[in-house]
């Protein structure tokens, strides 16, 4: 007799809830990103302004002040300002400059 052997097909992982193509820090990659600033401590200060930005822009949409830009970028509404802004940085959309305070060591 011959044992019945049960396969289960699985595509991503939605046996676990999760998608197939991460979001966030994965997407865009580290690679795609470094394209467009001179190192990973630029990228890193570059893209946490620009988080900050756009965390004060919910805040300031609450309060009905409205002081800075918000998202350049289509955004779903759980979505964190950091993998915005890394996004907004990977098509193109902010350009990169550092002032003499972003250069120094301990700010």
């Amino acid at each position: 007799m011959a044992e019945e052997t049960e396969t289960t097909e699985v595509k991503g992982n939605e046996e676990f809830g999760t998608s197939p193509t991460p979001d966030g820090l994965a997407s865009p990659t580290i690679d795609d990103l470094m394209e467009h600033a001179d190192s990973k401590y630029a990228l890193a200060v570059f893209a946490a302004k620009r988080a900050r930005q756009i965390n004060s822009y919910f805040t300031q949409l609450n309060e009905g002040l409205l002081q800075n830009v918000g998202p350049l970028v289509e955004y779903q509404n759980n979505e964190k300002p950091l993998s915005i802004a890394f996004r907004e940085i990977n098509e193109g959309l902010l350009e990169e400059t550092l002032g003499e305070d972003d250069l120094t060591e301990g700010n």
